[in-house]
């Protein structure tokens, strides 16, 4: 989401925080392969061949998780455990150990479509025949933040269609899921993103004239400046600003990060092997979640002992370079600490807040955010979502699921869509279906409807047979 950084929030950038913030966004396979460079690299950094708790420090036996973290406060709290559990095998939700080599290659794959590939299959449905091949050529032409960089115009010609018809197919793309995906400027997917939030909020009355008029002034916080331009007060534009902050994201193609421009997620990324395991407390139905997140490390990391001693006995012209190495692997280890505290922080509320979706499907998400979530655990926004980016969930039905997942607020809006759709007597319209949702207490529009529709694969009314 875009957001307007103000001095008070901006947080202090050292080697500490932009190590674990780096380590963050990491899944547990890049993290083994980050800590074995690490190891390669750094002498004063070594792994002991043994297994402890991450979190108490107590030596484990074999290939068991910690039997006092991993054990509930109360059993009869509905509280989650969550734990950090150091292995380097996949442990399945019935808790038997399968070597990671030992895996089927294609054992719970869930890959990751192109942005390109993603969109075409939302808009395809409302395409005619002709216009596919267009709509193709646009999709595969946009840069890395989702914007059309060659103009209309210069497409037009290339293509030698008219550009009213290119306009067309490029409108199905902005409305298509992220909004504004598919524009040619920054201003135009912001405007596009206002009209579709219009339907379901309310907008503050300036926000579409900054937009319009003063994007530099708005990107550079002057807000006396952009109130005299739009001879407007103070208070207003602020208001307006802060919205656009709030809701709106400059760059389509990386919405779903929660950044203003967080990495790309690769589209051949493959989730092969979750990051966090979720698993019922002893298969109790009433009882607590288990939620195992895994440092894939056979063993402990630390920093050498010895090497200390090999400063104090080098001679001047070595101590700096060793004593750099040695504040180097302390400062590594100190960040993984980090990185797993604050990763057992996330997952204890979001699990703790999405029970019901865990254990009854998609019906029940609760719609939640990372900023809100953010405030909540008084981080930053950013952290939040780098600790949810790329990472993979198993959950207690052996799914395994993005934990982005867990914020999609749209998800449990398209599963009752589905099931009103398969259980149609006959094909009804978007209209129609904005009525059912809204018995079941879905209040969205019919555009929503539609784009929902599409990003599920469902047919238009027209073309829909009852049972789809």
């Amino acid at each position: 989401m875009f957001q307007l950084h103000y001095p008070a929030l901006k947080p202090l950038t050292t080697a500490h925080l932009a190590q674990t913030m780096s380590l963050l966004s990491l899944t547990a396979g890049e993290l083994r392969q980050q800590i074995e460079q690490e190891l390669a690299a750094n002498p004063a950094l070594e792994l002991l061949e043994e297994r402890r708790c991450p979190t108490c420090r107590r030596l484990l036996q074999g290939k068991s998780v910690c039997p006092v973290c991993s054990r509930p406060k109360d059993e009869n709290s509905a509280e989650p455990v969550v734990f950090i559990s150091p292995r380097d095998v996949f442990v399945g939700s019935g808790g038997g150990g399968l070597e990671a080599s030992d895996e089927p290659e294609d054992a719970y794959a869930a890959g990751v479509e192109e942005l390109s590939q993603y969109v075409f299959r939302q808009i395809a449905p409302d395409l005619k025949p002709e216009d596919r091949p267009l709509a193709a050529h646009l999709l595969t032409s946009l840069d890395e933040d989702g914007l059309l960089a060659t103009p209309l115009l210069e497409l037009a010609r290339y293509l030698h269609v008219s550009v009213g018809r290119l306009q067309a197919v490029q409108r199905l793309i902005q409305l298509a899921d992220p909004v504004g995906v598919g524009s040619s400027s920054v201003e135009e997917a912001l405007l596009v993103q206002l009209e579709v939030l219009k339907e379901k909020c309310a907008v503050p009355p300036l926000a579409e004239r900054v937009i319009e008029e003063g994007m530099a002034l708005l990107s550079r916080r002057q807000y006396d400046e952009l109130a005299r331009v739009l001879g407007a007060p103070v208070q207003q534009v602020k208001a307006a600003a802060r919205f656009i902050g709030e809701n709106l994201n400059p760059y389509p193609a990386r919405s779903a990060w929660g950044e203003t421009r967080p990495s790309r997620p690769r589209a051949s990324e493959v989730y092969y092997q979750p990051d966090m395991i979720i698993s019922r407390l002893n298969d109790y139905p009433d009882g607590p979640l288990m939620v195992e997140i895994i440092l894939p490390i056979f063993g402990t990391l630390r920093v050498n002992p010895l090497y200390k001693q090999a400063i104090q006995e080098s001679d001047a012209e070595h101590k700096d370079a060793l004593r750099g190495d040695l504040e180097r692997a302390a400062l590594f280890v100190k960040c993984i600490q980090q990185r797993n505290h604050t990763i057992l922080r996330l997952m204890q509320r979001v699990v703790a807040l999405q029970r019901d979706f865990i254990l009854h499907g998609e019906q029940y998400l609760r719609p939640i955010t990372r900023a809100s979530l953010a405030r909540e655990l008084e981080v930053h926004e950013s952290t939040i979502s780098r600790a949810v980016a790329n990472k993979a969930v198993q959950l207690p039905n052996g799914k395994i699921i993005p934990l982005s997942s867990f914020f999609d607020r749209s998800l449990n809006v398209r599963a009752v869509l589905r099931e009103i759709i398969h259980a149609e007597a006959r094909p009804m319209s978007d209209a129609e279906l904005v009525g059912k949702l809204a018995e079941r207490g879905y209040h969205v529009a019919r555009r929503t409807v539609a784009k929902y529709r599409a990003m599920e694969g469902i047919l238009p009314s027209g073309l829909r047979q009852p049972d789809f």
